[in-house]
């Protein structure tokens, strides 16, 4: 990523900030992962100006924590964080689907692409492919985020999947993809808003948020006997 002519400031500090983010969401960057505006400039052979810019552009989407003398780290979300998440998108989609003030306007035209990104993020969760699943899911949300009039709602819910991802991709690396951690509704859900089904729309959200919330009292569980098998003074561990 080498400036040129033609490359603005601005578009170094949003290719960098994309190039960045595509890292710690496919969790190549994991969570804790500390590094330098230097690292980072020299990494990809630009100043530091649109670097800095661009990790302050991360810290502000809540995927990097800044600390004035060590640099910047990727946030590490918790089960309770992911919960969190999880409920406060259950609550915003509800109440769009919910009001009578039509908050939601279906753009016909735009169901075809969304369709697609839709059976390809089924086929991917089936075959256990992670990164082309994050890819599609990514790309399936925001695209029906286009639906949604508030754009400052729809830029909240879109930032609240990245990091429900950020959370969830080096546990499902670790723990490997199944049905008991994956979601297969997109196809059901995009034909529910397709046909202007409000209920059964909802009823498709509450199902996800439910098997979201499932997960996560799993991993809650399993991380606290893990906390509680570890010796002493060793991080992670129970006091």
């Amino acid at each position: 990523m080498s400036p040129s002519g033609g490359v603005t400031r601005n578009t170094l500090r949003r290719q960098i900030a994309d190039a960045l983010r595509d890292e710690v969401v496919a969790g190549r960057l994991p969570p804790g992962r500390a590094f330098t505006v230097k690292q980072i400039a020299e990494q990809y052979g630009v100043s530091a100006t649109p670097v800095r810019e661009a990790l302050f552009d991360l810290s502000a989407q809540g995927l990097l924590v800044s600390d004035q003398h060590r640099g910047f780290q990727v946030r590490e979300f918790t089960v309770a964080d992911y919960r969190a998440m999880a409920e406060a998108r259950a609550l915003v989609v509800d109440g769009l689907f919910r009001d009578s003030a039509e908050q939601v306007a279906i753009l016909p035209e735009a169901l075809a692409p969304i369709r697609r990104r839709a059976a390809e993020a089924v086929r991917a969760a089936k075959g256990g492919d992670l990164d082309v699943l994050i890819g599609y899911d990514l790309r399936f949300w925001r695209e029906l985020g286009q639906f949604v009039r508030n754009p400052y709602l729809a830029d909240f819910l879109t930032r609240l999947r990245v990091q429900a991802w950020v959370f969830a991709v080096h546990r499902l690396r670790r723990d490997g993809v199944d049905e008991d951690v994956l979601w297969f509704g997109h196809e059901e859900l995009v034909e529910a808003i397709g046909r202007g089904d409000r209920e059964q729309v909802r009823a498709a959200m509450h199902a996800y948020y439910g098997h979201a919330l499932a997960w996560a009292e799993r991993l809650e569980a399993r991380e606290s006997r893990d906390a509680e098998a570890r010796p002493p003074g060793e991080p992670g561990a129970r006091a």
